[in-house]
């Protein structure tokens, strides 16, 4: 199967209501193996390379070149991912390098130039997720309480026009103990509020909280 972009790999499991595995590898063993579980499922998968990865090789090109040769020899459809981007020109880098897609993180920022920042990089063609609030356990910090609103996610992403959105409903980074719980409730609220797939994070250890009618992330 050829290269894919993120699209293509993400709208038919939201239209099928299931979710799309994405994951972060740090080295080139990393991303052949993810691809050889997903070739054994049968299953499309989103390799992720994250900024503090590209930190850790001091360059994107290594592996990110790495990472879309193995997607290209895939038997199953595979893109490729810039994972908690903030930084543009890593962004316009890994678009060059044949990318699928980026996920742009201006949580940092206040709204309004969260809006605008994350609107811009939009407004560059590649598929875009964004992140709207702290997901929580990013650089080490727990944040239980880390919550999206549905009302201001609606908004943010008709604003941006942003293709996926990044959401806090529990999960967290980086857990030591398992102690994180999905807010069921939430996830069904932000699905019919927002138009756009939703992605979270699921480590190992959380644990869902029943929810009448709740459904599911349908990315990561």
């Amino acid at each position: 199967m050829p290269l894919v972009a993120t699209g293509e790999i993400v709208g038919p499991a939201v239209r099928a209501g299931l979710g799309a595995g994405a994951f972060n590898v740090i080295q080139i063993e990393h991303a052949q193996a993810v691809v050889a579980g997903a070739e054994a499922a049968g299953a499309p998968v989103i390799l992720q390379i994250s900024e503090n990865a590209v930190r850790y090789h001091g360059a994107l090109a290594a592996i990110g070149r790495a990472a879309v040769e193995v997607a290209a020899a895939a038997r199953v459809p595979v893109a490729v991912h810039l994972d908690h981007a903030t930084d543009p020109a890593l962004v316009r880098e890994a678009v060059g390098l044949g990318f699928g897609s980026v996920m742009f993180d201006a949580s940092a920022l206040d709204y309004t130039a969260n809006v605008a920042a994350t609107a811009e990089c939009h407004a560059r063609g590649v598929w875009v997720e964004a992140e709207l609030g702290e997901v929580g356990g990013k650089d080490g910090v727990h944040a239980p309480g880390a919550r999206t609103d549905p009302a201001e996610a609606a908004a943010y992403v008709a604003a941006t026009g942003v293709d996926a959105l990044a959401v806090a409903v529990g999960t967290s980074h980086a857990m030591l103990v398992k102690e994180a719980v999905v807010d069921l409730g939430l996830v069904a609220a932000l699905r019919a509020a927002v138009p756009v797939p939703l992605g979270s994070v699921f480590k190992g250890g959380v644990r869902p909280r029943a929810a009448s009618g709740a459904g599911g992330p349908s990315q990561r």
